[in-house]
């Protein structure tokens, strides 16, 4: 095996053996794999060839591969972090079973093949800006970001620093789109580098949280705004309420259970949405509609229902609203109040992936009490992509290649200098990136996985799939929206996934009990 390979104690995670389970071994997927520090030297790698013969088979390197990676074409060209010091500072680090060479190894393989792939579909969208910064610009950017990476994860200080530095330089907050992009990368970087332990150490530090009245009023400003351009929570709003609609028809007593109370968006669209349709359904309204708001802050969360409850009754609604303060981790069975001869269906949008945790137990815990509730629907609406997997370069990658592709989007609806385009990007998204990036332990909240690691999930915890039926209507609704072209809408296994040119942004599935 070669002595320059490093995999940091912080890489592993306890769900390490569900996400090797569901590996995507596809060219495109293996691109979220993170890359090993290899030894130039070596000419031959040995990968798993058959589990049941344990026989080895022996791959030369092919050209793409040595393109990748110990080539000046390579994506740590100029960059990567030196031979003689990675190995010599990484020879402190406890030794992997041989096994764990095998495994990585073997997936490490294609990814270095699909990185060019995944780099290229970074840029693709990027157009005019793409080819004004040149093509050598951009990739380098990338090489920058990559190199970076490794060094922080392996924690070398000052190679890490001095990669910051040149990054600073080069990621723009008002440049193209990748070059706003990876300014939100390299904060996360940075902060990630500063809460690192020294190496014999596990693990790193739990970031502090800036959580005071200014920051506050940034987020909710962005997530208004996100709402109003992206068609993300709106897609979520539109498949829920359609979905909950259906599960109502003919019945007089209905509930919902909103879990997040709609992301504490002011207004409460969704609601009002659906109060609308119900008013106007054939046939009779409801005799009355309850709904149930999950959530932290129960006076904002009070005034939404207020507001709601004046709009229903404008409607000739009969309408009531009640708050449970908690967060999900916490939440009991009793904290619902569940009537006779009520059909009830239970809503979360963007919300069940924060309870992701290494252990699983925590979101099996929130899944039981749902399940104990009967509902006769559970809307899932999450972000489509592996942001949780075992390795943080492959997490890196991964956030990398989604958040290009979010940024491209913005950069198609709204102008370059728009004020609205940098409070989305630097509030909102970028919080996210941060947290994926430079987080770990309980503080690593954004955990968004793709459709069929969530299918797993709720078999294992007694759910059946509902299949979504309304890809007309979906495709419909988009154009109707009036967003710019390159959304698309696509069915997948019974769910419905918006994407950006063919990169699946958010995902919403149904399911029963």
């Amino acid at each position: 095996m070669s002595p320059g390979f490093c995999i940091p104690n912080e890489f592993y995670s306890e769900e390490r053996s569900d996400e090797v389970s569901g590996l995507d071994l596809s060219l495109s997927a293996m691109a979220c794999y993170d890359l090993p520090i290899l030894d130039n030297t070596a000419s031959t790698w040995f990968l798993p060839f058959s589990d049941d013969t344990r026989d080895y088979k022996r791959l030369k390197r092919t050209p793409s591969v040595g393109n990748c990676i110990g080539s000046n074409r390579s994506l740590y060209s100029g960059g990567g972090i030196s031979r003689s010091e990675s190995t010599n500072s990484l020879n402190s680090l406890p030794r992997l079973h041989f096994r764990d060479h095998i495994w990585t190894y073997s997936q490490r393989y294609l990814a270095a093949e699909a990185v060019d792939e995944a780099a290229a579909a970074m840029f693709r969208g990027d157009g005019d800006g793409a080819e004004e910064e040149g093509s050598g610009d951009g990739m380098r950017l990338v090489q920058l970001l990559i190199a970076c990476a490794e060094a922080v994860a392996c924690r070398d200080r000052s190679h890490a620093s001095m990669l910051l530095s040149e990054l600073r330089a080069n990621a723009l907050v008002f440049g193209t789109s990748f070059q706003r992009v990876a300014s939100c990368f390299v904060q996360g970087l940075a902060d990630r580098l500063m809460l690192v332990q020294p190496l014999g150490t596990v693990g790193i530090v739990a970031p502090t949280v800036n959580s005071t009245d200014a920051a506050s009023e940034k987020k909710e400003e962005a997530l208004r705004l996100v709402y109003e351009v992206c068609p993300h929570i709106q897609f979520g709003h539109f498949v829920a309420n359609t979905s909950i609609l259906e599960a109502f028809e003919g019945e007089s007593l209905v509930h919902v259970v909103d879990l997040g109370m709609t992301l504490g968006l002011p207004h409460g669209h969704q609601w009002r949405r659906l109060i609308h349709s119900l008013a106007n359904r054939a046939g009779q309204p409801p005799r009355r509609l309850r709904i149930t708001g999950v959530g932290h802050c129960a006076d904002h969360l009070q005034s939404i229902g207020d507001e709601l409850g004046v709009y229903a009754e404008s409607l000739g609604i009969n309408f009531e609203f009640s708050v449970v303060e908690s967060n999900l981790e916490n939440l009991k069975p009793e904290n619902f109040k569940l009537l006779d001869g009520e059909v009830l269906v239970v809503n979360s949008i963007l919300q069940l992936h924060c309870v992701v945790k290494e252990s699983r137990g925590a979101l099996n815990s929130v899944l039981q009490i749902i399940h104990k509730l009967s509902p006769k629907v559970l809307v899932l609406v999450e972000q489509d992509s592996s942001h949780n997997g075992p390795f943080f370069l492959g997490r890196f990658m991964e956030a990398l290649h989604y958040y290009s592709a979010i940024f491209d989007s913005l950069d198609a609806m709204l102008p370059k200098y728009d004020t609205r385009r940098a409070k989305i990007e630097q509030f909102y998204f970028a919080e996210e990136i941060k947290n994926i990036v430079s987080c770990e332990g309980p503080a690593r909240v954004e955990r968004h996985e793709r459709v069929d690691q969530w299918r797993r999930r709720m078999s294992r915890a007694g759910f059946q799939p509902a299949p979504i039926k309304m890809m007309a209507q979906a495709k419909q609704w988009l154009g109707k929206i009036n967003v710019c072209e390159g959304y698309t809408m696509v069915e997948e296994k019974g769910c419905l996934v918006l994407g950006w040119k063919s990169k699946s942004i958010v995902a919403a599935s149904c399911w029963k009990c």
